[in-house]
């Protein structure tokens, strides 16, 4: 995008809402890895537990 576009999307839809579509757009990737990493350490969680009660038994 060049700066002419940027200028003319800020003048017709107003500077905060490009500002939080970039924010948006710019953080979904990090939100995907995060929420992969969620359920990464979740599953591991579930090993753990389980190798915990395995060894109580």
């Amino acid at each position: 995008m060049t700066f002419k576009e940027l200028l003319s999307l800020i003048g017709n839809v107003g500077f905060p809402i490009v500002v939080a579509s970039y924010l948006l757009i710019r953080t979904n990737g990090k939100m995907d890895r995060l929420k992969d990493a969620i359920h990464e350490l979740s599953e591991s969680i579930k090993v753990l537990k389980e190798e915990l009660r395995r060894e109580h038994v």
